[in-house]
């Protein structure tokens, strides 16, 4: 009989949650944007909304992520932008 090697398995657990999480993901990215965008953020929304977000960002000429992320740095500025 053969001995039976260690398979790891899909994913290992990380050794320090909190460094991995800060880590990102390591998958290259597409363009410039998405090197510096690495986090992400999943939300639950209705069809009709998502819809409607497609639309604007259809008209708008932009990418439904590059909007949204527009968006969010709008409305949560960093500690140099005055609000908290």
């Amino acid at each position: 009989m053969t001995a039976r090697t260690d398979k790891r398995g899909f994913t290992a657990r990380p050794a320090d949650p909190d460094g991995w999480i800060r880590a990102g993901d390591g998958r290259p990215a597409r363009d410039r944007a998405a090197a510096v965008h690495s986090a992400r953020l999943t939300i639950d929304i209705t069809p009709e909304l998502r819809g409607r977000i497609k639309i604007a960002a259809f008209g708008r000429g932009v990418t439904v992520a590059d909007m949204l992320r527009d968006l969010l740095a709008r409305e949560f500025p960093d500690a140099a932008g005055g609000r908290p």
